[in-house]
């Protein structure tokens, strides 16, 4: 905590609630949790506290840094970025690397490495080894833990969900796996076919919403941030850079110590909203750099100091910034104290 003007109100009781949700439509596979990007975000160590005291016991990361970072709570943890030849040196005991190349295989082998798990591409073309290398016999004699592939499309009713399930599903006996592992948080809703023996949410976890089975996900995320100073601006004057909005009549405004640094873009200027009780303050002016300004005629009680919350529902909020739910939390700044509660 650095009493930082700003804050992320974050929702212990959602988190777990979102996870409990995700895991029942999991059925009978388990149910881990991407919390790369220090945990989409919200803080990694938290978040991971917090699921494991849910449940949960299977956590995905991206870089082996982020490995380090959360080795000491003691979870299992897979790398989904692989194994470079320099992190080799420094990997965590609880810690497993999510093979995604001949060459990661390669390397691996040479170390003598333990269990792994391998990321097979099914059609993302991004990472992972291909269905016929796993027939040519590359995984022979690897001991892997979970097979893993991701879906493209599992937010959308697309055919290419099938063609990647099916191909998947075409691996199981052919590896060492005693796992596989295909759907994502859009995935989990797609049905038991996509389901296997391990689930992998995402935004989900955090308040996203992609699908109808979605609907029950909470938010856990509402940035915070306190007014630097009230003012009033007659009618006529504008606010803000470029002077892309000009008052239309004597209005009091709020200066917020947050601005597009803090990961509050400026597709948010002249359309954001914040809150103060039943108080809903637009945003007036372009979003700069570290300040934003609210229109606060409905709060005349707010005053230099007091907090507002900013309009952060992440379905709702991507719709009206163009950002995706992903951008909208993982762009979310350092100079927010995140505050659990």
């Amino acid at each position: 905590m650095t009493d930082s003007p700003l804050r992320l109100r974050l929702d212990a009781a959602a988190l777990a609630a979102n996870w409990t949700l995700l895991s029942r439509l999991s059925g009978a596979a388990a149910c881990g949790a991407a919390v790369k990007a220090n945990g989409y975000g919200l803080g990694a160590r938290g978040v991971v506290e917090r699921l494991a005291a849910a449940g949960c016991r299977d956590f995905f990361v991206a870089t082996w840094a982020e490995a380090r970072d959360i080795a000491d709570l003691g979870m299992p943890v897979s790398v989904l970025h692989g194994v470079r030849a320099e992190d080799m040196a420094d990997r965590p005991a609880n810690a497993r690397p999510v093979l995604a190349s001949a060459e990661q295989v390669r390397r691996w082998r040479e170390a003598g490495g333990g269990a792994c798990d391998v990321m097979v591409d099914t059609g993302m073309n991004r990472l992972g080894v291909s269905p016929q290398q796993v027939a040519d016999g590359l995984l022979d004699g690897l001991a892997i833990d979970t097979l893993m592939s991701h879906l493209v499309s599992a937010d959308e009713d697309v055919p290419l969900n099938a063609r990647q399930r099916d191909s998947f599903a075409a691996l199981a006996g052919r590896t060492s796996a005693r796992r596989m592992s295909l759907a994502n948080s859009s995935g989990i809703a797609l049905g038991p076919n996509y389901h296997f023996d391990l689930t992998r949410p995402g935004i989900a976890l955090y308040g996203g919403r992609q699908r109808g089975a979605h609907d029950g996900i909470r938010q856990v995320v509402t940035p915070e941030a306190q007014i630097l100073q009230r003012r009033l601006v007659r009618a006529g004057e504008t606010i803000g850079y470029n002077a892309t909005y000009t008052a239309p009549h004597d209005m009091d405004v709020a200066i917020l110590n947050l601005g597009y640094a803090d990961g509050y873009l400026r597709c948010f200027s002249n359309k954001g909203h914040a809150r103060a009780g039943d108080a809903v303050l637009p945003v007036v002016g372009r979003v700069s750099m570290d300040l934003t300004a609210l229109c606060v005629d409905s709060a005349p009680d707010l005053a230099e100091g007091d907090w507002v919350a900013m309009d952060y529902a992440l379905p709702e909020t991507a719709a009206l910034s163009g950002l995706s739910q992903y951008e909208l939390l993982t762009g979310l700044g350092a100079r927010f104290d995140r505050v659990w509660a």
